[in-house]
C-alpha cells in the first residue's frame, strides 16, 4: 500500500473563534473526517484518523518561514537551527546539498521503493528557472536530488498529474494548453498514482497566497481583490475538494498525510505568519507511525518508515 503526502503551505492550528477563518471555512470533507472544523479543539486520535499539533518554530526565535520549514519537512532536519534563523521562500544555500541528498524521496527510492512528485510543471517554469526569474523550491531541489521525473502538460492531459492550484486554472490562463478539472478529480488522481507508487507527494500554495491576500494575483485575473477571509475560504474549499477526492478513491491500505510548514491563514489578527503549531492530519492504517510526533522535522522520518514498512 502507499503513502499520499499532501503539503499545504501556510496553515496553522488554532482554537475556534472569529479570528480564525478555518472555524467556518466550507470544508465538508474535513468536517466529516474530524467531526468539525480544522481547529485545535479537534486534536486527537482514533484507530483511523489523527489530528495533532506540530511545532514549526523549531526552537528558533522569529516567525517560521517557508524556506527553512519546507526543508525541515522534506529532509527531516532542523533547518532553522542549522541556518541560525528562519528563511523565507527558498532553502538556505548551505543546506541545499543536504536536502538534495537526504530527503524523503531519495530515502524511499534508495530502499527500493517508488516515489513520485504529482505536481505538473509547465515549460514556462523551467524557462523562468533558466533565466533566474524564480529559484528552486525545497521540493524541486529534493526531487532533482532523488533523480525523479517531473510531470508536465502531457501528464495532465492523461490524468496523471495535478497542478499546484489543484484545478489547473492558473496554468490554463497563463499557457492555454490544459483543461481544468474539478478539485475532487484532482484528489482522485493522487489516489490513482498511489497504485503504482509507495510515496505520492503533492504540494499546494493556495492557502499561503490567500493569507497574504495574493490569491487573485495567482489566478492572473483582472478582477477586484477579494477580502482575505474570502480568499482563505476559497482556497480551503478547493483543498477540501481535493481531500474528499483522495478519500473517496484511495485504497483501504493507503494512508493520507497532510501537514504544513508554518502558520498563516488561521489568524486574521496576525499580519503575516504565526508561531502557531501546524496541523498534522493522518488517516489510514499508518496512523500509529505519527502519534508521537511533536515537530515538523520528524515528519520525513515517519513517512519514510511507513513507506518502507508497506514495501515489505
Amino acid at each position: 500500500m502507499s503513502v499520499i503526502f499532501v503539503f499545504v503551505d501556510g496553515v496553522g492550528l488554532a482554537p475556534w473563534g472569529h479570528d480564525n477563518p478555518l472555524s467556518d471555512a466550507p470544508t465538508p470533507a474535513l468536517h466529516a473526517l474530524l467531526g468539525g472544523a480544522l481547529t485545535s479543539e479537534r486534536t486527537g486520535v482514533s484507530t483511523a484518523t489523527l489530528l495533532r499539533p506540530l511545532d514549526a518554530t523549531l526552537g528558533v526565535a522569529g516567525l517560521p518561514q517557508s524556506g527553512t520549514g519546507q526543508t525541515a519537512l522534506l529532509a527531516g532536519i532542523n533547518a532553522a537551527a542549522l541556518h541560525g534563523r528562519h528563511q523565507p521562500h527558498v532553502p538556505p544555500v548551505a543546506l541545499r546539498s543536504t536536502l538534495a541528498a537526504r530527503n524523503l524521496f531519495s530515502r524511499v527510492i534508495a530502499a527500493g521503493g517508488r516515489a513520485t512528485f504529482a505536481n505538473a510543471f509547465g515549460t514556462p517554469y523551467w524557462e523562468a528557472l533558466a533565466t533566474r526569474r524564480v529559484r528552486r523550491s525545497a521540493s524541486v531541489i529534493a526531487a532533482e536530488g532523488a533523480g525523479m521525473r517531473f510531470r508536465d502538460e502531457d501528464d495532465l492531459r492523461a490524468g496523471l498529474a495535478v497542478t499546484w492550484d489543484i484545478t489547473g486554472e492558473t496554468m490554463r490562463i497563463r499557457e492555454g494548453s490544459v483543461s481544468t478539472v474539478e478539485a475532487r478529480e484532482a484528489g482522485a488522481r493522487l489516489a490513482r498514482l498511489a497504485t503504482d507508487h509507495d510515496l505520492v507527494f503533492f504540494e499546494t500554495f493556495l492557502t499561503d497566497l490567500a493569507g497574504h491576500g495574493r490569491l487573485n494575483g495567482a489566478a492572473a485575473t483582472r478582477s477586484a481583490p477579494m477580502p482575505i477571509v474570502t480568499q482563505i475560504h476559497a482556497a480551503m474549499a478547493r483543498i477540501d475538494g481535493l481531500i474528499g477526492g483522495v478519500l473517496d478513491a484511495m485504497r483501504p491500505g493507503d494512508t493520507l498525510v497532510i501537514t504544513s510548514d508554518h502558520g498563516n491563514i488561521e489568524s486574521l489578527a496576525a499580519p503575516t505568519h504565526t508561531r502557531n503549531p501546524v496541523p498534522l492530519l493522518v488517516t489510514g492504517p499508518g496512523v500509529p507511525h505519527f502519534t508521537r510526533l511533536t515537530s515538523i522535522e520528524q515528519v520525513a522520518d515517519a513517512i519514510v518508515a511507513l513507506a518502507q514498512e508497506q514495501q515489505v
